[in-house]
This record gives C-alpha cells, sequence and structure tokens, in this order.
C-alpha cells in the first residue's frame, strides 16, 4: 500500500533540495503538492512511502532520483499559442522588424526556455510558417530547452492527444501540421526536425549558446525567488543581441529585479534598455 502523506521534517528535505536542484521555490502551503506529485513517482521508484523515498535521497543526495523528483516537482502547464497577445505582437511587431534588421544575414536565433511538452516551440514555427515564409531561405536557429528529460522526448516525439490539441490549436492549422494516429496527433516530421532541443537546468551553467534575437522564458521565473531571477536575466543580457527581445509571461515583470530591460509593448515583450533609448 502506498503511503503518499509527507512529515514535516520530510517536507523541509524534499522543498529544500528542490530548491537548491532547480530554483523552485515551494511554500510552507505546498505540502499537498509534494504529496500529490510524489504519489505516482513512488511506484515507479520503489518505494511504498516517501518516507522511504527521502531516505533514499538523504543517503544519495544527487543523481537519477533527484532528477526524478525534481521532474516531478516541476509544473509543465502549457498550450498551443498561450496568450494570443504574445503570438500576434511576434506576427505584426517583433519578425517584421527582426527581418528587416537582419536582411543582410538572413539569420535568426531563438531560444524558448523552459518549453515542457513543446507546444509553445511549435506555436511558434507554425507562426513562421504560415506568416513569414520569406524565411524559408533564411538560418533559422530554434533552440528548445528544458529541465525534464521527459518533457523534451515528449517534445522531441510531438504527439498529443485530442484534449492538447483542442487547446488554443486551430482546426486549419491542426489539419496542416499534424498527422493523426488514432486519437492523437502528431506533428509532421518537417516540423519537428526544425527544433535543436537541449536540457537546461535554468539555475545551474549554462551551455554555450548563439546571440540570440528572442528568448521566450515565459511563467517561468514566478517559480524562482528574487535573486535567482536577477541571475536569470543577467544571463540573458548577456545572451540577447542588442536589439532582441525577450518574452516573460503576462504577470511577470523585470521592473522590480532590473533596469536592464524596458517593455516594448504591450505583450509582455522587452528590449534592453539601450536598445529602447536609442530609438525615436
Amino acid at each position: 500500500m502506498i503511503d503518499a502523506t509527507v512529515s514535516p521534517t520530510d517536507f523541509e528535505f524534499l522543498r529544500k533540495h528542490v530548491e537548491e536542484h532547480a530554483g523552485i521555490v515551494l511554500g510552507d502551503d505546498k505540502v499537498y503538492l509534494v504529496e500529490a506529485r510524489m504519489r505516482p513517482l513512488l511506484p515507479r521508484c520503489g518505494f511504498q512511502s516517501i518516507a522511504r523515498l527521502a531516505a533514499e535521497l538523504r543517503a544519495r543526495p544527487t543523481g537519477e532520483l533527484m532528477d526524478m523528483v525534481v521532474e516531478a516537482m516541476t509544473t509543465n502547464e502549457t498550450s498551443f499559442f498561450r496568450d494570443m497577445a504574445v503570438f500576434d505582437s511576434l506576427r505584426e511587431s517583433v519578425f517584421p522588424q527582426l527581418i528587416k534588421s537582419r536582411a543582410a544575414t538572413k539569420q535568426l536565433d531563438i531560444w524558448c526556455a523552459a518549453s515542457s511538452s513543446g507546444q509553445e516551440p511549435y506555436s511558434l514555427l507554425m507562426l513562421l510558417r504560415e506568416s513569414f515564409p520569406e524565411l524559408a531561405t533564411w538560418r533559422l536557429r530554434y533552440i528548445a530547452s528544458d529541465i525534464s528529460t521527459a518533457m523534451l522526448e515528449r517534445t522531441r516525439c510531438g504527439v498529443y492527444s485530442q484534449h492538447e490539441v483542442n487547446r488554443g490549436l486551430p482546426a486549419r492549422l491542426l489539419t496542416k501540421y499534424f498527422d493523426r494516429h488514432g486519437l492523437e496527433w502528431q506533428v509532421k516530421p518537417e516540423l519537428r526536425a526544425a527544433l535543436e532541443l537541449r536540457k537546461i537546468n535554468l539555475v545551474d551553467d549554462w551551455p554555450a549558446m548563439p546571440p540570440l534575437d528572442i528568448v521566450m522564458i515565459r511563467n517561468v521565473l514566478i517559480y524562482f525567488d528574487q535573486q535567482t531571477k536577477r541571475t536569470i536575466l543577467q544571463r540573458i543580457k548577456g545572451l540577447l543581441r542588442s536589439d532582441g527581445y525577450l518574452f516573460l509571461g503576462t504577470a511577470e515583470s523585470p521592473a522590480l529585479l532590473t533596469d536592464s530591460f524596458t517593455r516594448a509593448d504591450d505583450a509582455a515583450a522587452y528590449q534592453l534598455s539601450a536598445c529602447r533609448q536609442t530609438q525615436p
């Protein structure tokens, strides 16, 4: 019989280690969340209780088990074309400006961080195919990353349930860019091949990245403490090209964390402050 009850001592231990390994901050009121996320993990790992799992982590605080616990505690809520104002901004303003300014090099570099199960990067790829066919001759590098190996594998396969494709995906794009397999839909191979997938923990060292034109890190910073947020934004500042764009979640803002970014529009898009100051 599985016992998913977490003691106060084990809760403190688990939330400390989740914060250290992934930067995720769990408040005192998140006991229920730990119990809910650990319950399906216990039988997979061969434990009958959270107490036994926590004891094993104390003995071996790094490795596969810790990775599995961190992945279980990661929120993977996403959908196709989530927050349409963001995609309207990309289509009507951001990409037209970048296409004009990159006409000589014909190159764009995009990073979608914490991309979960892939709906966001695939949404952006569909937008590019539909609205900017001229980019077919450009060198487009699109990096999608996540902390979860399982989520990266889902993105790589590009298979979604009927419920998932019903959330935000227009029927016209579904039939154009997906193949149906029984009760599931799979992103067509040419779209899947356009993504470069990487496992990146935002609170650890990042791998080498190219200078970026767009960084999408939406609805992620809310899970981190203030110092971690500042560190991540500072790293992004170092990667973003001078006239590039940073997209955060609609409830997120760098305003109280750094003066390096200035709002570019009403869709949670930001640019480096120096760039905004030079624009008329």
